[in-house]
């Protein structure tokens, strides 16, 4: 999955700062290609309206 940050965290919650960090997003328009976990669906839950996600052919 890639997937990019197309919202500023600032003025969000600690935790959905820590979260973003924990996918590997730093900054705004940042994107990273992770895995399909169910523990990536379950971060990815909590700030879906920070980011956008789209499927990558391996």
């Amino acid at each position: 999955m890639k997937i990019t940050q197309v919202r500023s965290a600032i003025g969000h919650s600690w935790r959905m700062r820590a979260t973003l960090a924990a996918i590997g997003l730093r900054n705004h328009q940042a994107s990273v290609v992770q895995q399909d976990s169910a523990s990536l669906r379950g971060q990815l839950k909590k700030v879906r309206h920070l980011v956008q996600v789209t499927p990558v052919e391996e």
